[in-house]
């Protein structure tokens, strides 16, 4: 007869089974299945990348944009800050969401990019696939994307709120566009999906309240730093301008651009840049010159992430 020990409390938790198994074990299986099906997309994104860069190339004139770009170093390190703000600050609130590490900065560089050249909103697309493929640095990275993506509209719409009763005496005398009822009617519509956000905020927001907090100052520092950079360069290249009226028509700039109902928003900038600031100063070739080093980095930088791209799946090759 063999007579067997009696367990220790060591053993009978050994032999248990485990609860958490299960499911970390399905989890795993998840992660596999996903990045399985979506290994394909990030080849998809780097040919959507690459055919916008190919499609803007084709109806850009470089020989003029080139002959137009200011040669200052000084103008350029200001306009790298101004571009790179957003990514960065961006950066920052996902590094404290899920200690994004220094490579997700290109992920988000790709992000912007998609959302210039290619279709707004996509870029919120291509991040989440990113995020989602890499399950050691957040499982489920849904949430946080859309907490983020609404509360720099938020951002974005109160400070257009801000601006345009600070504003509203000088927009009134502007007749280059801005007709009332449009005013109104883009207004109604930055408070209305405003205050549905807000009135349904514990049923969209998945963060806690510390971290919206965190991240809403994070967008409107970055509204604030890119309306300051944009009058600095502006400046740079039309020093004669005084620089706060140059603040003055980036508060505009940003003001016009948020207001859904105004339609032809370059054109009716232009139109209030030479009303603000007058017929003498070359205000038109100035805007094209800046949207055009804008998209010209554009089409770098995405052109740079496909090589990019291309270069790594050859090296694991």
């Amino acid at each position: 007869m063999i007579h067997r020990a009696p367990p220790t409390a060591a053993t009978a938790i050994a032999a248990a089974p485990s609860v958490d198994g299960p499911a970390i074990l399905l989890r795993a299986q998840d992660t596999v299945s996903w990045k399985r099906r979506t290994a394909l997309l990030p080849v998809l994104f780097s040919a959507l990348i690459g055919l916008g860069v190919v499609l803007e190339l084709r109806g850009m004139n470089m020989a003029k944009v080139l002959a137009m770009v200011p040669r200052d170093a000084a103008f350029w390190v200001v306009f790298a800050v101004s571009y790179l703000a957003g990514p960065a600050s961006e950066w920052v609130i996902y590094h404290r969401l899920w200690r994004l590490p220094i490579e997700g900065f290109a992920a988000l560089l790709r992000k912007l990019v998609c959302n210039e050249l290619l279709l707004g909103y996509l870029g919120e697309a291509y991040f989440y696939t990113w995020a989602r493929r890499r399950a050691e640095m957040t499982a489920a990275p849904f949430g946080a994307i859309k907490d983020v993506s609404i509360l720099s509209a938020m951002a974005g719409n109160g400070v257009t709120l801000l601006l345009l009763i600070a504003l509203w005496p000088m927009l009134g005398s502007i007749h280059v566009g801005l007709e009332n009822r449009a005013v109104l009617l883009s207004l109604c519509v930055v408070l209305a999906t405003s205050m549905v956000a807000m009135a349904f905020r514990r049923r969209i927001f998945s963060l806690d309240r510390e971290t919206l907090t965190f991240i809403t100052g994070m967008h409107l520092g970055r509204i604030v730093a890119t309306t300051v950079l944009s009058a600095v360069l502006w400046h740079m290249v039309l020093p004669g301008v005084p620089v706060n009226a140059w603040l003055l028509l980036a508060t505009l700039r940003l003001l016009i651009s948020r207001l859904p109902f105004i339609p032809n928003k370059d054109v009716v900038f232009a139109g209030v840049a030479v009303f603000t600031l007058g017929h003498e100063t070359d205000i038109g070739a100035l805007m094209t010159m800046m949207a055009s080093a804008i998209l010209l980095v554009h089409l770098l930088v995405g052109l740079a992430l496909v090589v990019s791209d291309l270069l790594r799946r050859a090296v694991r090759v």
